[in-house]
């Protein structure tokens, strides 16, 4: 019966694997790209997200000093007071400091607070820290904490595919190679389609994760 095989037909079926590989190849070349590209853009993402994160740290901090020294100023106040060293004629004026710090230390405490967990976690009322002149825009440095997990996160996955697509890469290409044995050249295509589906529900999941 093999004898009435047209010789093209054993020909077509001897290099169909090969050129299942190649396309393979192509397949994964192409989508291992494209996770690099939207991993790069992520990875971009994620150092503005820490820089910023960095930033309102800072900011916060120079706000804490800032209230550390009202504070203490307040201290001070109030001792002189208890003193009784204040002239009579001096006390409303000490009075009116003293309520003028006080409401420097608890306008500090509402701007770090405002820094520290962003705007839109707080009542419009409390808004009291502007940026750029408006209020309500405040990212908090807790938000960019969190944006910049969720970003590492994202990369680490989309790091997780393109190794599973480099590895469908080589699978493929040893799938040409293997030029006389149908059954190991079946073995590795099936591979390569297990770790190619690997790799795109890992990407498809990175790229739900990123914010």
């Amino acid at each position: 019966m093999q004898d009435n095989i047209p010789t093209g037909t054993i020909h077509k079926i001897k290099n169909s694997k090969e050129a299942i590989g190649s396309i393979l190849i192509v397949l994964f070349a192409s989508l291992m790209a494209f996770a690099e590209l939207v991993n790069n853009n992520l990875a971009e993402r994620m150092m503005i997200s820490h820089n910023q994160q960095v930033n309102y740290s800072n900011w916060y901090q120079a706000k804490s000093i800032k209230q550390n020294l009202k504070e203490s100023e307040l201290d001070y106040l109030n001792a002189l007071m208890e003193s009784g060293i204040i002239p009579d004629n001096k006390i409303q004026n000490f009075k009116n400091r003293i309520a003028q710090t006080k409401t420097l230390v608890l306008k500090y405490e509402a701007e770090k607070t405002e820094i520290l967990v962003g705007s839109s976690n707080i009542p419009r009322e409390h808004w009291s820290q502007d940026l750029d002149g408006e209020m309500g825009k405040i990212t908090g440095m807790n938000e960019w904490e969190k944006l910049t997990r969720q970003f590492d996160d994202a990369t680490q996955k989309f790091d997780l595919a393109k190794l599973l697509f480099q590895i469908c890469i080589v699978l493929s290409a040893v799938c040409i190679i293997i030029r006389n044995n149908e059954d190991i050249q079946k073995k590795f295509i099936g591979f390569t389609l297990v770790f190619g589906a690997l790799g795109i529900i890992i990407s498809a999941y990175g790229f739900i994760m990123a914010p």
